[in-house]
C-alpha cells in the first residue's frame, strides 16, 4: 500500500542564521522559521515541552495566520513523554552531483585483432531519444607488431587505447545540432597507457519555463555500461554484449549520483506542497491573480539541507472511529546549508535526539575516486 503522510514544507529564507526565541508566532516577520513550545513561545529547547510547532510567517495572512505544522512529540531527554515521532532523518544538500567513471584495463588482444568497444548510456531524458539507452560503438584494428615470423602474443595496449580514443573522439561532420557523438555524453583519457578511463558528463539543465504552473524539475543522471568485444560490431543481440568475446575489464570505479538540495529542486517540492499549506486557493494557476497566496523562499544557486520529520497525531482521541488507515504527517525543513542548518539542528536534536545517519556528499579528485556511501 502507497506510504501517504500529510506533508507541510517549510523553507528558511537564506537571510535567516537564528532561530527566535521568547516571542509568540504572530511576532514572526514573513518568511521567518521558528519552533514553538505547547504555549506558542518561541525556544531552541523543544524537549522541555509537551510537544512542539514549527511555524513560519507569511507575507499574505488575509484570512490566515502564520504557517505551523501539527504537534511534535520527541523524547529524546528521557523521562515520562508520549513521542509521536516515528522518523526523523536529515538530507545533506549536495548541489553538484558526481559522475561516473569507468576503467577499461586488461586488454587481452594479440596484434592485428579487430576490437570493438560499445557504450551504452542511460537517463531519463537520453531513454525518451533511444530505445534501450544511446548505444554506439567503434572498432579497430590493433597495431600490428614486428616481430618476424611468429605472431606475437601481446599487444602495445598504450598504442591500442590511443586508437580507440581517436575513434570514440571523431565527430560527425557538419554542425547540425542533432549530430550527436560520444563527446555529447563522455571524455576520454589515456591513463599511463594501460587504462582506458571514461568519464560521464553532467547532464545539461533543462530549461526553467516562466510558469509557475509548469513542474520542470526531474530527478536524472546519466549512467553508463562499457562491453570491450572481439569482432566487428553487431546489432545480433542489442540488450545483452556477446560475452563470449569479451577481451577487456571494464570496472566501474565511481558511480553516478543525484545532485540533492538544490534550489531548483526545493522549488519543485515548494509547488507540490503547497495544496497542502494554503488556507485558501489551494491550486497552482497560470493567471497570478487566481495564485495570490503562494510564497516562494528558495534563492536561486542555494544548496540546501532537507530535515524530515514524520509523526502521528499526538493526541489520538482525536481520531473518528472509521474502516480505514490512519494518516500521518510529515514537515519538511529545507534550510541553507551552513550555520542556520547546524542551528536548527541543534534545536531539534534537543526533542527527537541525534540522527543516525548522515548522508555526505561525494567528490572526485583528479588521483583518487570514491565510491558512494550505503544506503
Amino acid at each position: 500500500m502507497a506510504d501517504f503522510s500529510l506533508t507541510t514544507l517549510f523553507v528558511v529564507p537564506v537571510s535567516q542564521t537564528s532561530f527566535p526565541t521568547g516571542s509568540p508566532t504572530q511576532d514572526l516577520t514573513a518568511g521567518q522559521v521558528g519552533i514553538f513550545t505547547n504555549n506558542y513561545v518561541a525556544t531552541l529547547t523543544p524537549g522541555s515541552s509537551p510537544y512542539f510547532y514549527i511555524a513560519q510567517g507569511r507575507v499574505n495572512t488575509y484570512l490566515q495566520g502564520s504557517k505551523r505544522s501539527d504537534k511534535i512529540s520527541g523524547c529524546a531527554q528521557g523521562g515520562a513523554c508520549k513521542s509521536n515521532v516515528t522518523e526523523w532523518y536529515k538530507v545533506k544538500g549536495c548541489g553538484t552531483a558526481t559522475t561516473q567513471i569507468t576503467d577499461v584495463t586488461d586488454f587481452n588482444v594479440k596484434c592485428g585483432d579487430v576490437v570493438t568497444l560499445t557504450l551504452r548510456a542511460h537517463s531519463s531524458y537520453i531513454d525518451t531519444l533511444y530505445f534501450n539507452g544511446f548505444t554506439r560503438s567503434v572498432t579497430v584494428q590493433a597495431p600490428c607488431c614486428d616481430c618476424g615470423g611468429d605472431p606475437c602474443d601481446t599487444v602495445d595496449v598504450d598504442a591500442l587505447i590511443d586508437q580507440f580514443i581517436t575513434k570514440l573522439e571523431q565527430q560527425g561532420p557538419g554542425i547540425n545540432p542533432d549530430n550527436i557523438s560520444f563527446n555529447t555524453f563522455y571524455t576520454f583519457e589515456n591513463v599511463g597507457g594501460t587504462i582506458l578511463r571514461i568519464t560521464g558528463k553532467a547532464l545539461t539543465k533543462y530549461g526553467q519555463p516562466c510558469d509557475v504552473a509548469a513542474f520542470p524539475f526531474e530527478y536524472d543522471r546519466m549512467y553508463f555500461r562499457t562491453f570491450v568485444y572481439s569482432g566487428p560490431a553487431t546489432t545480433a543481440d542489442f540488450i545483452v554484449a556477446d560475452n563470449c568475446n569479451i577481451v577487456a575489464e571494464a570496472t566501474v570505479t565511481q558511480t553516478s549520483n543525484y545532485p540533492t538540495g538544490t534550489s531548483e529542486e526545493i522549488t519543485q517540492l515548494e509547488k507540490n506542497y503547497y495544496s497542502y499549506q494554503a488556507g485558501y486557493l489551494k491550486h497552482l494557476y497560470r493567471m497570478v491573480g487566481y495564485n495570490a497566496n503562494f510564497e516562494s523562499w528558495v534563492s536561486a544557486g542555494t544548496v540546501y539541507d532537507t530535515y524530515y520529520i514524520k509523526f502521528n497525531a499526538y493526541d489520538r482521541s482525536a481520531y473518528q472511529w472509521g474502516d480505514y488507515i490512519e494518516q500521518d504527517s510529515m514537515v519538511i525543513v529545507a534550510v541553507p546549508e551552513g550555520t542556520a542548518s547546524t542551528n536548527l539542528y541543534n534545536a531539534l536534536k534537543d526533542a527527537l535526539g541525534e540522527i543516525g545517519f548522515d548522508n555526505t556528499c561525494i567528490t572526485t579528485t583528479t588521483s583518487t575516486t570514491a565510491p558512494p556511501p550505503a544506503p
